[in-house]
């Protein structure tokens, strides 16, 4: 199963290329799309939308995993967001995509077994279980790799499935 994860953003959205066979992972891609601050707003917006269209036609993954939205502060900053989300989404529909999306206690439960788990352990982690020299940056494709990690980990079985679905695991 080949899986793109992606940590979505406006100024930088992470992707990483995973395949998860015989019960091991291993990284194809992985990078970040990044738009200047002062580019127009719609034109981030097309530019995230383009690059990720070309990602998935080139590379042909079976499945997106994305990370949920979680903010607590800055309004304007999650409204932004959530608009490169949409983009982003729209790019996996119109390519035939299905697309799955895990909270971030999800990401850290499937990668590190500790669903209050930092930055910093699920970052070694994701290295390791794909037995990288380093831990990719910039920190959004690190955690991209962990997403798309996450959809493997959650794919296994239906019980696990369901558990992920209802926010058990």
């Amino acid at each position: 199963m080949v899986i793109l994860g992606i940590d979505p953003g406006y100024a930088i959205v992470g992707w990483g290329l995973i395949e998860h066979k015989n019960n091991a992972f291993r990284p194809l891609r992985f990078g970040a799309i990044t738009t200047e601050a002062d580019m127009d707003f719609n034109l981030r917006l097309k530019v995230i939308y383009d690059d990720l269209s070309l990602i998935i036609s080139k590379f042909k993954p079976e499945a997106m995993s994305i990370e949920r939205l979680y903010f607590t502060t800055n309004q304007k900053t999650a409204i932004m967001v959530a608009e490169a989300r949409g983009v982003i989404l729209l790019a996996a529909q119109q390519n035939g995509l299905p697309i799955y999306e895990y909270t971030p206690l999800q990401v850290k439960t499937a990668v590190t077994g500790y669903g209050k788990a930092k930055k910093p352990q699920v970052m070694e982690m994701t290295r390791r279980l794909l037995k990288l020299p380093e831990v990719p940056k910039p920190d959004d494709t690190a955690d991209a790799l962990a997403i798309a990690i996450t959809h493997c980990q959650a794919a296994g079985s239906e019980l696990r499935q369901k558990m992920f679905r209802e926010g058990n695991i």
